[in-house]
C-alpha cells in the first residue's frame, strides 16, 4: 500500500473512483468528490474526518497518521445483555435489533461477531432508514443448536427473515460472513432485495483446481479409517483452539491484528464477543462451524451467487485487512459491473473500525439509488 503521495501541509489528497464503469480522478483540499455515473451518486463531504476515504484500486492516499485518529461523535447503540427482540424461526430463537423509520436496511455481521458489532451504525442509519440487525443462527444472542452449519442456513434465515419480520423490499448491508450471506439470500430473494453493500466480504471465487479436488473419489480406507482418525484430531485440536479463542484477552489480541485503528476494540467490543461464547453449547457449534468452513468455500462461490444478481452492489473495503485485502475488490468488480467501489483506510470490519466514514459513504450511496420510487415500484 502506498503512502501519501502529497505533503500534509497542503491537505490536499488524490482520490480516485472506480465505479460503474467510470474511473476519474478528483483532487480536493478537504473533501472528497466521489461520482457514479449510473446512480448520479455524489459525495460532497467537507469534514476532515472523511480524509480516511480513498475509492481506488489498491491506491492509498493518506497519511497513516489520520487512520489512528480516534472517532469522536458518533452514536452508540446501547449494550442490553439480555438482548432486545426475538424471533422464532423453524424453532430457533434468533435475536435482532429494529430502529428508525423509512426504507428497510438489514445488517448482517460476520463470524463469532453479532448485530452488536453494527453498534455505530445502527443510531445513524436510523436516522433515515428503518435498521434491523440480526445475529445469524449459532453466533451471538440467537440459539445456537447442534446441527450442520452449511452456509446456505444462514442464507435461508436471512431470507425468512425478510418475508416473516421485513416483509418489504430491502437493502442488505453484510460484513465478511454477512457479505457472503447478503448476497447468497440476494440470488434466492431477487423480487425483495434491491440492494446489496459488502464490507470486506467472505467468499471465493472457483477455480479449476476446484473441480479436481472434487472430482477425485473417496476410497475405503479414507472413508473407513483416515477420516473418523482425522475428524478425532481434529475435534480435539478445535476444542483447544476454542477455549483459547474465548478468552478475553485472546479476543482483545485478534481484534487488534484486524484493526488498524483499535480505539474502538473496546470493553463493549470484547464483551459481545465473550457473553456468546459461554452458552453450553458453543463449543460444539465452534467444531461444527470450524469443520464446515473449507467445505462451505469451495462449494458455495462468490462466481455462483454474483452471476445470479442484477441489483446494485456497494464495495465498502479496508484496504489494511490482513484477511481479505483491496485486491479482492477488485476482483469482485472486475466479475460484476454494477458495483461501486470505496476502499478504506482500515481494517477487517471498518463499519466499526471507522463508522462516520462507512455511514457517510454508505448513506450517500443509498440517496442516490432512489429507494423511495424502487420501493412503491417493487410494493405494488
Amino acid at each position: 500500500m502506498a503512502s501519501s503521495l502529497t505533503s500534509p501541509s497542503l491537505r490536499t489528497h488524490l482520490f480516485t473512483v472506480l465505479g460503474g464503469g467510470v474511473r476519474s480522478r478528483f483532487i480536493s483540499p478537504a473533501g472528497l468528490y466521489w461520482k457514479h455515473d449510473r446512480s448520479r451518486l455524489q459525495i460532497c463531504r467537507r469534514d476532515l474526518a472523511l480524509k480516511g476515504i480513498a475509492a481506488a484500486a489498491g491506491i492509498s492516499t493518506i497519511d497513516s497518521s489520520l487512520a489512528t485518529q480516534p472517532v469522536q461523535g458518533v452514536e452508540r447503540l446501547p449494550f442490553k445483555t439480555d438482548g432486545y427482540n426475538f424471533w422464532t424461526w423453524r424453532g430457533h430463537n434468533i435475536h435482532y435489533v429494529v430502529q428508525g423509520e423509512g426504507p428497510s436496511i438489514v445488517l448482517i455481521h460476520g463470524f463469532g461477531a453479532s448485530a452488536f458489532h453494527w453498534r455505530y451504525n445502527i443510531p445513524e442509519l436510523a436516522k433515515k432508514y428503518k435498521v434491523y440487525a440480526l445475529d445469524l443462527l449459532g453466533f451471538g444472542w440467537s440459539e445456537k443448536p447442534i446441527l450442520e452449519y452449511d452456509a446456505m442456513v444462514w442464507r435461508d434465515q436471512v431470507v425468512d427473515f425478510l418475508k416473516e419480520v421485513v416483509k418489504e423490499p430491502s437493502i442488505l448491508v453484510g460484513n465478511s460472513l454477512g457479505g457472503f450471506t447478503a448476497l447468497a439470500s440476494a440470488a434466492e430473494l431477487l423480487d425483495q432485495v434491491i440492494g446489496v453493500a459488502l464490507l470486506n466480504s467472505a467468499g471465493r471465487f472457483r477455480d479449476s483446481r476446484d473441480e479436481i479436488v472434487n472430482s477425485e473419489e473417496e476410497t475405503s480406507l479414507q472413508k473407513y479409517v483416515l477420516k473418523p482418525v482425522k475428524e478425532i484430531f481434529q475435534r480435539l485440536i478445535i476444542r483447544v483452539l476454542f477455549w483459547q479463542a474465548k478468552q478475553p484477552a485472546r479476543i482483545e489480541s485478534v481484534l487488534k491484528s484486524v484493526y488498524i485503528n483499535t480505539t474502538n476494540v473496546d470493553d463493549y467490543l470484547i464483551e459481545s464477543i465473550t457473553m456468546p461464547a459461554s452458552d453450553p453449547n458453543a463449543g460444539e457449534v465452534y467444531y461444527r462451524l470450524m469443520s464446515q468452513l473449507n467445505v462451505n468455500l469451495q462449494k458455495y462461490t462468490l462466481n455462483s451467487v454474483l452471476s445470479k444478481l442484477s441489483c446494485p452492489i456497494l464495495l465498502l473495503w479496508g484496504d489494511l485487512d490482513p484477511w481479505t485485502g483491496a485486491d479482492k475488490a477488485v476482483q469482485i468488480k472486475e466479475f460484476y459491473p454494477n458495483a461501486s467501489l470505496v476502499n478504506l483506510q482500515a481494517g477487517h470490519c471498518p463499519h466499526d473500525e471507522v463508522p462516520e466514514l462507512v455511514n457517510n459513504a454508505l448513506l450517500d450511496w443509498l440517496s442516490g439509488l432512489n429507494l423511495k420510487a424502487s420501493f412503491q415500484t417493487l410494493s405494488q
